[in-house]
């Protein structure tokens, strides 16, 4: 009995890893989508430029990630869906 349940704990937790395996490219996907949308987006640049002035440098850092996200997270996500579940 106690093998038994070793057993199908370790099946779920392979399966929680697949499924984790599947989506984090979307996660980062995501990341990439709306930190280039933010980032590049004229009227939001406004709008943190007078609400919050210190963080236009923080938000800026950001760009180069995001910009790696959105094409990483891309080609991967479209990798996981060619060859994936």
């Amino acid at each position: 009995m106690f093998f038994l349940a070793q057993s199908d704990k370790k099946n779920m937790n392979t399966m929680n890893l697949q499924t984790l395996d599947f989506f984090f490219p979307f996660i980062v996907l995501f990341y990439g989508v709306l930190m280039v949308f933010v980032l590049e987006s004229r009227t939001l640049e406004k709008v943190a430029t007078e609400k919050m002035p210190a963080m236009i440098p923080t938000l800026r850092g950001h760009k180069n990630l995001a910009w790696v996200c959105l094409f990483v997270g891309g080609l991967w996500s479209l990798q996981n869906m060619w060859f994936g579940h």
